[in-house]
């Protein structure tokens, strides 16, 4: 296989890029991993056998999805030393399946934290846009939450930190994907206000968690009100195929995020038990992994150049997800443990199914026929584009105004905003 870059002008090569599954494989053994220890600290497993149960948050956040975005981000800016910050991520990542001797997981960590900061810094001064500062935000979130872990800090005093990274990384994304209606002035404007606001609430929350714990969860609330009210995914969940999968896993992601915010407004602070385990997975697997099923189909073949046959049965997990959820945290409130453990189990069988699924999907997509004349058509044609995955034009570019850039599938509709 050639690694050539195409010629200026030339159509782009859609050969796949194997040679970045290494950078994506420490990510993907982290969501087992972290299952593994999730199902072990609820007694469903035995404690002594495989990643120790109190790795499940770290497995989760920074070993799955902090290697992820790294390996993506890295896709975006195509710089050697990027590839290199993704190479850190994954390395802690392992460290903290395997156990490694304190503080190699959390220092290794938090340098890819550092560099995952970097990254987007230069994304931002490639193209000035809010979408990438938003994202900084996220990532200095991951990197003060890895700090504190770090410092041997409480596991409930770096989670919200963590949520912070989570939801700021993920509502950039939907700026950059262009899936939100076309803005006025007045509610980017009000965008921008919840987003600073967010930055302080979590910095309240962990200076003064009885009350920046409510702040928080009202942002939160906001946030989702927000989203709802201005993604696109309102008209699209009326389309067909992938763009109708997505929509529902956006819509349903944003309840989530509602519930999870309104869990935190209305029951405030807690360091453990049933009301913590509600309020964090409302949003780390309401809303956070209802966002990767949602834009899977479209990451992994832009990362990988490898094409993924969508199908109906993307849906199978993605309901049986939310129902699970909706049963742990329905445990949770009612004082109902069997109803608590059956759903996170429940829950960890939907992510382990979605993840054969993908796999599956993508053995199928990779026999099918591709065209050579764009890469990513295979996986988009249903309204989802992979462009922004693959890094902002290098020369500046005329802003796009609401007239020119549609937000239907295709890019032709009524008004979409950049």
């Amino acid at each position: 296989m050639s690694g050539a870059r195409p010629a200026r002008g030339d159509a782009p090569r859609i050969s796949p890029r194997l040679e970045r599954l290494p950078l994506l494989a420490p990510g993907m053994l982290s969501l087992l991993a972290g299952l593994w220890a999730g199902l072990s600290r609820l007694g469903w497993l035995d404690p002594t056998v495989g990643p120790a149960p109190g790795a499940h948050g770290p497995l989760m956040v920074s070993g799955f999805l902090g290697t992820l975005i790294c390996v993506e981000r890295a896709v975006a800016l195509e710089r050697p030393w990027a590839w290199g910050v993704a190479a850190v991520a994954g390395a802690g990542a392992l460290a903290t399946l395997v156990g490694a001797p304190w503080p190699v997981a959390p220092a290794a960590t938090l340098v890819a934290g550092l560099g995952l900061v970097a990254i987007f810094l230069a994304l931002l001064r490639r193209e000035p846009a809010f979408h990438l500062a938003v994202m900084v935000g996220g990532a200095a979130a991951w990197v003060a939450g890895t700090g504190a872990w770090l410092r041997g800090a409480a596991f409930s005093a770096v989670a919200w930190w963590w949520v912070g990274f989570l939801v700021l990384t993920i509502v950039g994304e939907r700026i950059e994907l262009n899936r939100v209606r076309g803005l006025s002035a007045r509610n980017r404007g009000v965008f921008a206000v919840l987003v600073l606001l967010l930055v302080a609430a979590l910095g309240l929350a962990h200076a003064a968690p009885a009350l920046g714990i409510r702040v928080l969860g009202a942002v939160l609330l906001a946030l989702a009100g927000w989203l709802v009210a201005y993604d696109v995914a309102r008209r699209t969940v009326a389309a067909g195929g992938l763009t109708r999968y997505i929509a529902f896993c956006l819509l349903s992601g944003y309840a989530w995020l509602g519930i999870g915010g309104a869990l935190a407004l209305g029951l405030g602070a807690a360091s453990a038990g049933p009301v913590y385990d509600a309020q964090l997975h409302a949003v780390l697997v309401g809303f956070v992994m209802s966002m990767v099923l949602g834009h899977a189909p479209v990451i992994f073949p832009a990362v990988l150049r490898v094409p993924m046959a969508f199908g109906p049965s993307f849906y199978g997990p993605l309901v049986l997800l939310h129902a699970s959820l909706a049963l742990r945290i329905g445990g949770d409130l009612g004082g109902w443990q069997g109803a608590r453990r059956w759903g996170a189990m429940l829950s960890a069988l939907a992510l382990v199914a979605f993840v054969g699924n993908v796999v599956r999907a993508t053995l199928v997509g990779a026999r099918a026929p591709r065209p050579a004349s764009a890469e990513g058509a295979h996986h988009h044609r249903e309204g989802e584009e992979a462009r922004p995955h693959q890094g902002p034009p290098r020369r500046p570019h005329p802003a796009r105004g609401p007239a020119q850039q549609g937000d239907e599938p295709g890019g032709h509709g009524e008004g979409g905003d950049r």
